[in-house]
C-alpha cells in the first residue's frame, strides 16, 4: 500500500490476522535494530504512515461493523414489536370470526352485521399488509412445528397424525409461524 491511494474498499474492510502478525514481527525486528542498523527518517516517517494508515482501516472497518450491527437489531426490535402487535389483532379477527360464524340468519342482512363484517375484511387487509396469513391445517399431516394438537380422535378412518379439526386457526407471517393451529388429530 506504500505510495498508492488507497480505496473506499480498502478502509471498510479489517486487516487480516496476517497481515496484523507481519506487522507487528517488522516492528519487533525494528526495535531489536542496532545502532548502526537504524531507519533512515524517511523509512521511519514511511513506517509510521503505514500504522497509522492501518489503525485507520481497522477503525473504518469496526465502524462499518458496529453500523450493520446496529441497524440489525433495530430491525429486529421492530420486527418483535410489530409481532407483538399483530398477535393482539389476530386475538380480535377470532372474536370477529366466531361472531361472523354463530350470526342467526335472521340477522345476516342488518346494516350493522354489514358494517362489522366490513371491520373484519378491514383488519384481515391489515394483516396482510403486515405479511401475516392464516395456513390452513384440515387434511394436512401434523407437524408439531405449525400445529399445537389438543386431541386425538380414533376411529376416524383418517391415516393416523391427520389433522382433522382446526380448532383456531394459525398464523404465519412471511414463512414463520407467528402463532400454531390448535388441532384435533386421528389417532391410530
Amino acid at each position: 500500500m506504500a505510495g498508492r491511494p488507497w480505496s473506499t474498499k480498502e478502509r471498510e474492510e479489517p486487516v487480516s490476522e496476517a497481515g496484523a502478525e507481519a506487522a507487528a514481527a517488522e516492528r519487533a525486528t525494528r526495535d531489536q535494530a542496532t545502532p548502526e542498523q537504524a531507519p533512515s527518517p524517511l523509512e521511519a516517517a514511511l513506517l509510521e504512515r503505514d500504522e497509522q494508515i492501518a489503525a485507520h482501516q481497522r477503525t473504518a472497518a469496526d465502524f462499518a461493523n458496529f453500523r450493520r450491527r446496529t441497524a440489525e437489531e433495530r430491525e429486529r426490535e421492530a420486527g418483535l414489536a410489530s409481532e407483538a402487535l399483530l398477535l393482539k389483532t389476530i386475538a380480535v379477527v377470532d372474536d370477529l370470526d366466531r361472531a361472523l360464524a354463530s350470526l342467526p340468519d335472521a340477522l345476516k342482512g342488518e346494516p350493522w352485521v354489514e358494517g362489522i363484517a366490513a371491520i373484519h375484511r378491514k383488519l384481515l387487509a391489515v394483516m396482510e399488509s403486515e405479511s401475516a396469513r392464516p395456513y390452513e391445517s384440515v387434511g394436512k399431516p401434523f407437524d408439531p412445528r405449525d400445529h399445537e394438537a389438543v386431541a386425538q380422535v380414533p376411529g376416524s378412518g383418517k391415516p393416523p397424525g391427520e389433522v382433522l379439526q382446526e380448532h383456531r386457526k394459525g398464523w404465519k407471517i412471511r414463512e414463520r409461524i407467528l402463532r400454531p393451529a390448535v388441532v384435533s388429530v386421528a389417532a391410530d
